[in-house]
Parts: C-alpha cells; structure tokens; sequence
C-alpha cells in the first residue's frame, strides 16, 4: 500500500473519531468519496492500526443505527422550508 493512501487513511481515521462524523461528512472534509472513506477505515486501516480501526467502527456502528432518523430529521425540515 502506498504510503499517502494509508497516512490519509489514518487522518480520516483521526477526524471521524474527534469529531464523531459520518463518512459523508469526512468525506466532503477530505474532498474524496463515500467509497474511498468507506474503504479506507474498513479494510485499509485495520491492518495499518487495529486498535484505531476498532474506535472509527465503534463511531460508524453507531452512525449506521442512528441513520433513520437524521433522514427523517431532513425530510422533515425539507417539508417545512416547502410549506412556509
């Protein structure tokens, strides 16, 4: 593995866990995407920092189960801006 692919696999590593984004924010942040953030903490960083890998899984586990409702939160908030 190169070695600019796995330092920005540890910086986006190190974002999410900071801040406790989702892969769409990091991924915007780090001006790459969805899949390359995806791919990068879930099978690049576990063999560069299995420790690190543990905590941004613990972060997107618990983004995954939350998802549902930041969509209906927007779908809501989209209605209200159509509707005044």
């Amino acid at each position: 593995m190169k070695d600019y692919i796995e330092e920005r696999a540890l910086e986006i590593a190190k974002y999410i866990i900071s801040s406790r984004t989702t892969v769409r924010d990091a991924a915007k942040i780090f001006g790459v995407s969805k899949s390359t953030v995806h791919k990068d903490v879930t099978e690049r960083l576990p063999k560069i920092n299995p420790v690190v890998a543990l905590q941004v899984k613990e972060i997107m586990d618990k983004n995954k189960a939350e998802r549902h409702i930041r969509g209906g939160k927007a779908t809501k908030m989209k209605y209200q801006t159509l509707n005044v």
